[in-house]
């Protein structure tokens, strides 16, 4: 980051700053006291300079367009981080990019560039500053892959059948999902990669010199004896096909529903949940999503998206809202989420730009989440399970309260704690063999 210069010299040849050397220390421009930098500005007229040269291109002026983007970035609180930020970033630098040019900025153009980090960073930078509109970006990946990416991958004989279903069926359910913000990324890249595994079929079908229309359920069944691992993300568009009288004769197994047999022992769990809670040299994030895992059982997809207007600290204690109520957290895991919201660790210049998106744990791009991904890899890396803790942690509940206070309380289906309040009591056996599996290690 530019470093300021002495606003003055003492007689001894010192530096002096602008408070010790009078009007000698005020800025050029702005006649304000303060340390100039290499330029002979102080830091907030040198990074009005610098936006206005990054803003403007060959133009003169700011574009009316990029307007509320100049005031967010001349009007950060402290110019220093912006002003690193401008100098370093591969982002600043692919924005100069974008202004050069006479078309203005829209998320069509910025699908057009590699979806990179970069890339993702100035769109949520425009996104805050009012520059784009906010959209959701799950779906915009999945809309952009089968718009731009899809059709590289279809022979064209293919493509009456694959472009229906993944418009019609899925597309049409992502959308549906996401009016009920529950179209995580995740999602979407499942989504992708049934698409991309119905196209694989096909392509199959051709190497056997058979359509779709003939294939019989004994070659299926070689597909499936050759792609073990992919049989059940095909299943969607075999009953598709079905549905739509491709292929009325093909039939993927029945995948009998299964009680989740992965739990920790009663001391693994013990010890993963006083780690998250009191051990200071895990990273505050880390602390937070482990104890929000072991205590509610929540995925970290949902964990990814909660915000801090969530949260609320009363004289009775201090509540998250997982559902449609309050939850009563522990004071220590409280004061985890009162110090990330405090300092949520992205720096001073981005948490202003993520002031109107409330993220508690917020990603590279500003306005965005944390990657649920990137988070699972995080948690495991520091020695913390993901599946088994959730696992645990919702058979406790479950066996605890009746299943409708524990939909309502961590924000789940009705039906999927009734079917975890069966595996309860019609499996209790299996998940006793699982607690009682490894023998508590010697204190």
């Amino acid at each position: 980051m530019e470093q300021a210069a002495a606003a003055g010299t003492a007689p001894d040849g010192s530096g002096l700053c602008a408070s010790c050397c009078g009007d000698t220390g005020r800025c050029p421009a702005c006649r304000e006291l303060a340390d100039l930098l290499g330029g002979g500005r102080c830091a907030r007229c040198t990074l009005a300079d610098r936006v206005h040269d990054l803003l403007t291109g060959d133009r003169g002026a700011v574009p009316a367009q990029l307007t509320g983007l100049a005031g967010v970035l001349t009007g950060a609180e402290n110019p220093y981080p912006v002003l690193s930020w401008l100098h370093r970033s591969q982002a600043a630098r692919l924005l100069a990019h974008l202004t050069g040019h006479d078309s203005p900025i829209s998320h069509e153009l910025l699908d057009n560039l590699p979806q990179n980090a970069p890339t993702r960073h100035v769109r949520g930078l425009l996104i805050t500053a009012g520059v784009l509109p906010r959209r959701h970006e799950h779906l915009a990946h999945l809309e952009h892959w089968i718009t731009h990416t899809m059709p590289a991958l279809l022979a064209p004989h293919h493509t009456p059948v694959i472009s229906p279903f993944a418009e019609w069926h899925i597309l049409r359910d992502a959308r549906r999902r996401t009016t009920r913000n529950r179209y995580s990324v995740g999602a979407a890249k499942a989504d992708v990669t049934e698409i991309r595994t119905a196209i694989a079929f096909l392509t199959w079908l051709d190497s056997h010199q058979t359509s779709l229309a003939d294939a019989d359920q004994p070659l299926f069944e070689r597909w499936m004896t050759e792609h073990r691992t992919h049989v059940r993300k095909l299943t969607s568009f075999i009953r598709w096909t079905t549905a739509r009288g491709l292929n009325t004769t093909l039939t993927t197994p029945k995948r009998p529903r299964q009680f989740a047999g992965s739990f920790l022992t009663e001391h693994d769990y013990t010890h993963h949940l006083r780690r998250c809670l009191t051990d200071s040299a895990l990273p505050r994030e880390v602390r937070i999503m482990g104890a929000l895992v072991l205590l509610y059982a929540l995925p970290l997809s949902r964990i990814s998206e909660l915000k801090t207007t969530q949260f609320r600290r009363t004289t009775e204690g201090a509540f998250l809202t997982l559902g449609r109520h309050p939850v009563l957290i522990p004071p220590r895991l409280a004061l985890l989420i009162e110090e990330q919201m405090e300092d949520p660790g992205t720096g001073y210049f981005r948490r202003q730009l993520d002031d109107e998106t409330h993220y508690l744990l917020p990603g590279q791009a500003p306005g965005r989440a944390r990657n649920p991904l990137g988070a699972g890899a995080l948690l495991r890396s520091h020695g913390l399970p993901v599946l088994t803790a959730r696992n645990t942690a919702m058979i406790e509940a479950v066996t605890d309260l009746p299943p409708i206070i524990v939909a309502d309380l961590f924000g789940l289906h009705p039906s999927t704690a009734n079917r975890w309040a069966g595996y309860a009591n019609d499996s209790w056996t299996h998940y006793l063999a699982a607690r009682d599996r490894q023998p508590p290690e010697p204190s």
